[in-house]
């Protein structure tokens, strides 16, 4: 017997969400259905309301209510040094090492060849545009271990060097694997 075609459709969209297989839409779909009509329109809400409050940082490109990010209008933060992440969860990641004080830059993604993501489908212009704007002595590398992580520092180290032979900048990388 098949599932009622709502329930299908249910199961479709939440199979779209990362690391979720055919099994898992399946289970959370029916969860949510057995669930409470006022937890229901809670997470309807809470959706609704993180989609239209939530806009990308002008200046890092995190997720944000507001523009700038509370981190990049902090004047107590180390304005000299960048930290580059993928995601804007790898950024809070980082944010959780209490001895960071420098600012951070979202590159929405990481380099990947067999999947034909290159350059410019991630910000890579923009870091460059934002580390020649300000005063920037040092960059922190800081993407996945994986080796999507790894070709886009590399990648990263490479044209930030090109781009800054007569200025010195220092580079940093840092490595973790997100679970």
């Amino acid at each position: 017997m098949n599932r009622p075609q709502p329930i299908e459709k249910m199961v479709e969209i939440v199979k779209k969400l990362p690391g979720v297989g055919p099994k898992m839409a399946e289970r959370l779909s029916y969860h949510i259905l057995k669930m409470p009509w006022d937890e229901v329109n809670r997470l309807i809400d809470s959706i609704q309301k993180a989609r239209q409050t939530m806009k990308s940082c002008g200046i890092c490109y995190n997720l944000s209510e507001h523009d700038p990010c509370p981190a990049c209008s902090d004047s107590t933060r180390e304005h000299d040094t960048v930290c580059v992440v993928e995601t804007p969860q790898d950024l809070i990641a980082v944010s959780k090492v209490k001895d960071y004080k420098g600012l951070y830059f979202v590159l929405g993604g990481a380099l990947s060849p067999l999947d034909a993501v290159g350059p410019c489908d991630i910000r890579v212009d923009k870091l460059i545009k934002r580390l020649k704007s300000g005063n920037i002595s040092e960059v922190i590398i800081a993407t996945d271990a994986d080796s999507k992580g790894e070709i886009t520092a590399v990648y990263l180290a490479e044209i930030i060097k090109i781009k800054y032979q007569s200025h010195k900048i220092g580079l940093w990388f840092a490595r973790w694997r997100r679970y």
